[in-house]
C-alpha cells in the first residue's frame, strides 16, 4: 500500500509540474499577444495622427499659394491701374 501511495503522490506531483509549465507557457503567450496588440493600436494610432498632419499641411500650403497668388495680383493691379 505505501508503495501505491508513493507512486501515486510521484504521479501527482509530475503533474502538478506539467501543469505549472502549462500554465506559465500560457501566461507568457498571452503576455506577448497583449503587448503585441498595444503595440498595433499604438501604430495604428500614430498613422491616423499623421494622415491628419499631412492633410493640413496640404491644405495649407494650398491657402498659402492662393493667399500669395492673390496678393500679388492686387498689387500688380494698384500699382499699373
Amino acid at each position: 500500500m505505501a508503495i501505491k501511495m508513493r507512486q501515486s503522490l510521484a504521479q501527482i506531483e509530475q503533474e502538478f509540474r506539467h501543469e505549472m509549465q502549462r500554465d506559465r507557457r500560457r501566461r507568457d503567450h498571452l503576455r506577448r499577444s497583449a503587448a503585441q496588440r498595444s503595440r498595433k493600436r499604438a501604430h495604428e494610432k500614430e498613422l491616423k495622427r499623421s494622415s491628419w498632419r499631412f492633410g493640413f499641411l496640404v491644405l495649407s500650403l494650398i491657402a498659402t499659394a492662393v493667399i500669395v497668388t492673390v496678393a500679388m495680383f492686387e498689387t500688380l493691379y494698384y500699382l499699373l491701374g
